[in-house]
């Protein structure tokens, strides 16, 4: 793109007042920005008001700067600024009224474009086993040729796109900052490496913090990405539930794992079940379903090891904490989050007092093996067996036959 053209779209999407909705006006009555530019102040006011009509005849508050911190951005050639008129703008947005007129992505942005895409979003605050349940699911789907699509958040997003690197496939996060920072903060390895093998994507200006509000807009354009989205765990009134909505609303399909009728983290995913997703316990559920509209046959990848029996399947791709992929990785997020306010809107609520349990929270809802909670928890035998006697004593944990062990329901 030449800079004549990405400055004028720049200059459109930094006026104030100006957001997606209003630049498709101004788009539908003139043209490309250029065009805007070069109306009479009377002409943009009959589409837009005299107000902002008079911002656009002006420039931006700060305008030199944030056009040379943009034009030194893309020096990178891994860096791109995609806008609507662009032939590698991921089309599946366009399905949205108020789809984004710029797009700022790292990496290899035809991976949101890829001809087989889903979704996948959940819990902050996941169980061990939806963690491996997200990861299984995704490495499974990334080795049938699927690109995972999710949003770098903790949790079930993270397990997803660390699934789909684990495969060696294509994964797109689609965050709710600047795509030169990262959020959170110890999601920067994972963000490298998503970078490295498929591309970070946001609506929002480099430089942007984490704000709440941006998270429930960064949901659309997950939902609009993929050609469904599953959701994994999601307590009832999530925002993992609003991109489900969001999805059904664009005739997406929508899928849901089930869990134990005792986990608020099952609820939201019954809740859609019952409103019509369908109900996922294999990858294979998910590919007859879209087999049609991938025009695809059933692939014979590898079914998630772990969904009913609690085992953890083994990451190939190591998490933030290991520092892989950063050394040959593009760069992603230049400038750090830390010492921001985390925004409330985006994280879960403090989980109660019985969750704190750490036994508890390593052997969430599901039967669980004694050596799988052991290797969750890290505790050695004598002090695990300790615990989980007075947690039966409590009434707070049963144990089943075959060595399982689970949560009991609390009336």
């Amino acid at each position: 793109m030449r800079p004549d053209d990405w400055e004028a779209w720049l200059r459109l999407m930094a006026t104030e007042g100006v957001g997606p909705t209003t630049a498709h006006q101004l788009l539908r009555a003139f043209g490309p920005p250029a065009a805007v530019f070069a109306q009479r102040p009377v002409a943009l006011a009959r589409v837009v008001g005299d107000t902002l009509a008079a911002r656009l005849v002006g420039t931006p508050p700060d305008w030199p700067t944030q056009r040379e911190r943009l034009r030194a951005w893309l020096a990178d050639d891994n860096h791109h600024l995609l806008t609507l008129g662009d032939p590698a703008y991921p089309t599946a947005l366009l399905d949205l009224a108020d789809a984004p007129p710029v797009l700022y992505a790292v990496g290899n942005v035809r991976a949101a474009a890829a001809p087989r895409r889903l979704a996948i979003v959940g819990s902050r605050n996941p169980t061990p086993q939806g963690l491996d349940n997200a990861e299984a699911f995704a490495r499974a789907l990334a080795a049938a040729g699927v690109c995972v699509i999710s949003g770098l958040a903790s949790g079930i997003d993270a397990a997803a796109h660390r699934g789909a690197l684990a495969a060696a496939g294509p994964t797109v996060a689609v965050v709710g900052t600047g795509v030169d920072r990262v959020y959170p903060a110890r999601h920067r390895a994972l963000a490298h490496a998503i970078a490295a093998q498929g591309c970070v994507l946001s609506e929002w200006p480099l430089g942007t913090p984490p704000l709440p509000a941006h998270f429930p807009r960064r949901n659309r354009l997950i939902a609009a990405l993929g050609h469904g989205t599953l959701v994994v765990e999601a307590a009832l009134g999530s925002g993992s539930l609003i991109t489900a909505g969001q999805a059904a609303q664009l005739g997406r399909e929508v899928f849901a794992i089930p869990g134990s009728i005792h986990s608020p983290l099952a609820r939201g995913c019954h809740a859609l079940i019952r409103q019509g997703a369908k109900l996922v316990e294999t990858v294979e559920h998910i590919t007859e379903e879209l087999e049609a509209l991938w025009g695809m046959p059933r692939p014979a990848a590898a079914q998630p090891s772990g969904a009913d029996t609690g085992t953890s399947p083994a990451a190939a791709v190591p998490n933030d904490a290991h520092g892989a992929h950063t050394a040959a990785a593009p760069h992603v997020g230049a400038a750090d989050t830390r010492g921001t306010r985390s925004p409330r809107a985006a994280d879960s609520a403090p989980a109660p007092a019985e969750e704190r349990d750490p036994i508890l929270a390593a052997l969430g809802f599901d039967p669980t093996p004694l050596d799988v909670l052991q290797v969750r928890c890290g505790w050695d035998t004598a002090r695990l067996q300790a615990h989980l006697l007075t947690l039966e004593l409590e009434g707070r944990v049963q144990r089943l036959p075959g060595g399982l062990l689970q949560r009991c329901a609390r009336a």
